[in-house]
């Protein structure tokens, strides 16, 4: 049961909520009420470690007890190893913390602009994103968003924003003109709907980025941190952008966001250009290296794969068995999406009476984003609670 006060003092930006989470544990959460639900939300896509990691909660519980925040006016050791090990896994460059996605992006486009400047007798402006992008809320992700439902209402946006269809070399090619400084793209289209950026379109894009000198900029923010089972998502495809957003799973629960920026633009921030209060503060840094600590010593980015390919096939089997209702599978790891021939939102609501708590997205999909190290048996309960629940379920009612 909800608590009238929840709509009396907040804000009503989000829908009406249907339960009251006040407990998490791995897999689990249990509502006001008592009861429990398996969570492949994890806070969508956060919560890579599930709830309450022993060392997570360890590490972060004797942070807050030594030194919650510093001001970046300082040198903080917790940052600048963090800071080792992303470049570490990422390739040679820096790091700039942030506090969110929508900062990190922020970042990005902030980059983007800064280094299209640099040239004062031909400065350039534009950039170029990949429709059905989502980026963030603020008005500069926004700008970067093709998608009326968000920008509807706070417009005028940014100018020089351009679009083009996410797998369509030949349109991005197009698109880019004298006037491009970057190209942005997110290797998953998460609040999308789980379209996955095509490893070749990816190469491609690098190639033409580089030929016109062009910026490439990827938002790793859903995507990254062991998600699609590799540390970040373009990984895959062998190339290296030129900067690249986190957030999300990187403080496993905790907010912190992080770009990092290769050796060809990572002094293009000097003092004074950009600056944060409480990014990479020595907690949010404590989260964050406990995260990096499981993926390694539990091997979590393999899990991933392996559990992915597992849960992928397992959806898959709906495609026939409910050809009715169920269109496709789409993702990679454990970042997928089951796809469906009309709006599903309300088997989202009947999933979560069934005890398993999922996320809609875009192209009538709802996804799937259990933590890292969820067990085969959490996932076998999963899919059986996802079968019982289609095998009763009519088509006309997905667009009730």
């Amino acid at each position: 049961m909800i608590s009238p006060e929840h709509s009396q003092y907040l804000v009503s930006n989000y829908a009406a909520p249907a339960i009251e989470v006040i407990r998490g544990q791995g897999t689990k959460v249990w509502d006001s009420q008592g009861r429990e639900y398996l969570d492949f939300t994890t806070g969508i896509a956060v919560s890579n470690l599930g709830h309450s990691h022993p060392h997570w909660v360890k590490q972060v519980s004797s942070q807050a007890s030594e030194l919650v925040h510093c001001s970046n006016l300082f040198s903080i050791p917790k940052q600048v190893r963090l800071a080792k090990r992303l470049v570490q896994k990422i390739g040679p460059g820096k790091v700039l913390f942030c506090n969110s996605g929508a900062e990190a992006n922020e970042g990005l486009l902030k980059l983007a602009r800064l280094s299209g400047n640099q040239d004062s007798d031909s400065p350039r402006h534009g950039i170029v994103v990949a429709e059905n992008g989502f980026h963030g809320r603020t008005l500069g992700a926004l700008s970067a968003t093709a998608s009326p439902k968000y920008r509807k209402g706070f417009e005028p946006l940014l100018p020089s924003f351009s679009f083009a269809p996410l797998n369509d070399i030949q349109a991005f090619d197009q698109a880019i003109s004298a006037d491009t400084t970057a190209v942005l793209v997110e290797s998953i289209q998460g609040e999308g709907g789980i379209y996955v950026a095509e490893d070749s379109f990816l190469q491609e894009l690098s190639k033409i980025c580089a030929e016109r000198k062009v910026m490439l900029l990827l938002d790793e923010v859903q995507a990254g941190i062991g998600r699609t089972g590799k540390f970040l998502g373009f990984q895959k495809s062998g190339i290296i952008p030129s900067a690249v957003a986190m957030a999300k799973g990187l403080g496993g629960g905790f907010p912190i966001g992080a770009i990092w920026i290769s050796e060809d633009y990572a002094e293009a921030f000097g003092p004074g250009s950009h600056g944060t209060t409480f990014g990479g503060s020595p907690l949010a840094c404590s989260a964050a290296h406990a995260v990096l600590d499981v993926l390694e010593e539990e091997d979590l980015i393999s899990a991933t794969r392996e559990k992915g390919e597992t849960l992928h096939q397992k959806l898959s089997q709906f495609i026939t068995k409910y050809p009715d209702l169920v269109a496709e599978v789409r993702g990679r790891g454990l970042m997928l999406a089951l796809a469906f021939k009309s709006d599903p939102a309300p088997l989202v609501k009947k999933f979560r009476e069934a005890g398993l708590l999922v996320v809609g997205a875009g192209g009538h999909a709802i996804r799937f984003l259990p933590p890292l190290n969820v067990k085969d048996e959490e996932i076998e309960q999963a899919i059986n609670i996802v079968d019982s629940t289609l095998s009763t379920f009519k088509p006309d009612e997905a667009s009730t």
